[in-house]
């Protein structure tokens, strides 16, 4: 189940060392690119209290938003399944896709053409410059995984998706598993 490698389309779990990290701490990130520019991906497990519709006043569905990342949290990103109905979308891997014609989704979205469990939001997103990825993996900061959830990673929505990993990765992450979110508060 554990990688060692990060590529696009793979799952990054916050090891619990990263308990003091905001942005992070408890985090299960999809990588939508990886390379030797840097990387780019989205939290997937951090929603927001504001819907989309609550930021965007043409969509009319309140379809809920998620914080991405700490990197640009004042734009608005998708991911999505329905490469078919948004154009110019990216492919990330496993029939998951990256942005497209926004304003072609707003109208699919409204036309209910488009529904939650087809897209998800972001406010932000995750980056990392040019072999930082890796430095932060060499310093286990991160556990990498394959999605064996593919497209159906969309709708792994649950702010337990954390603690879901730590107990499917077993040992001593499943020791983490049940520790509080702030361990001073123990």
């Amino acid at each position: 189940m554990i990688d060692l490698k990060p590529k696009k389309g793979k799952l990054l779990i916050a090891e619990p060392s990263l308990t003091g990290d905001v942005s992070f701490n408890r985090s299960v990130v999809l990588l939508a690119e990886h390379n030797e520019e840097g990387s780019i991906g989205f939290i997937l497990n951090k929603p927001l209290d504001y819907s989309v519709s609550d930021l965007v006043t043409e969509i009319e569905l309140p379809f809920q938003v998620y914080n991405g990342g700490p990197v640009e949290q004042d734009n608005l990103y998708f991911i999505h399944k329905v490469p078919h109905l948004i154009d110019n979308s990216v492919e990330i891997a496993n029939g998951i896709y990256w942005g497209g014609d926004f304003e072609k989704t707003i109208v699919l979205i409204n036309q209910k053409l488009i529904s939650e469990s087809d897209i998800r939001f972001f406010l932000g997103y995750s980056g990392w410059a040019s072999l930082q990825l890796d430095q932060e993996l060499s310093s286990k900061s991160w556990i990498v995984v394959k999605n064996e959830y593919k497209s159906g990673i969309i709708q792994k929505s649950s702010v337990a998706f954390w603690k879901e990993k730590m107990v499917a990765l077993g040992g001593n992450y499943l020791l983490w598993s049940n520790a509080p979110e702030n361990p001073s508060l123990n």
